[in-house]
């Protein structure tokens, strides 16, 4: 069975939503480790719910750069992780990883990237930046990690119309169910392609 291990920081509602396409089949898969940097954070709640393996790895657990994605390898070799998930994830992953588990790191993002990515742009700073610029769409995409700030390549996106009374709070409102949808679209795609080389 396809092994994925998931980076969030907050609520996890990616998190959930792996973790249950994972439960009701919709995904040939098996979440087998949580990384937050968070101590704190809703998502871990619902690790332990499903009781799924989580570790808390951050500045306060390992103060050097260096040890700290030392650590994370560690933690990603151990637990045999096919693919690895940026669910939410607010920090930006060492070289080492990036370049250790190349092609196996995915993000989903709350835009239509290239547009609103990169440093700073995360959360509702990525709709507010959207809405100051009178754009008429905005959406969901999800790519490939690399070294860089959502510069890796987009595997997929979904699109939606930005309506005049629109919030910031409104488009999070709505691009959260696209995410969650969009992700494991995304995870279900990739095991699909895995599936299809080994059998060549």
């Amino acid at each position: 069975m396809f092994k994925l291990a998931v980076f969030a920081s907050h609520k996890g509602s990616n998190f959930k939503a792996i973790v249950e396409a994972c439960k009701n089949g919709t995904l040939y898969a098996e979440v087998v480790l949580l990384i937050s940097n968070n101590p704190n954070a809703n998502v871990i709640l619902t690790a332990k719910e499903y009781q799924i393996p989580f570790a808390h790895v951050s500045g306060k657990t390992h103060p050097l750069e260096q040890e700290r994605d030392k650590e994370l390898c560690l933690m990603l070799e151990e637990s045999q992780a096919n693919l690895i998930i940026l669910a939410g994830y607010m920090k930006k992953l060492g070289r080492l990883i990036t370049e250790k588990f190349q092609g196996r790191i995915i993000n989903v993002h709350p835009s239509l990237l290239p547009k609103y990515g990169g440093k700073g742009f995360y959360g509702l700073r990525v709709h507010e930046a959207v809405l100051e610029n009178k754009e008429a769409e905005t959406g969901v995409t999800t790519h490939l990690v690399n070294a860089q700030y959502d510069q890796g390549k987009i595997l997929f996106q979904e699109r939606i119309k930005v309506q005049e009374d629109d919030t910031p709070d409104s488009l999070a409102k709505k691009i959260r169910p696209i995410e969650h949808k969009l992700i494991v679209h995304t995870i279900k795609h990739l095991i699909k392609e895995k599936e299809a080389k080994a059998n060549l």
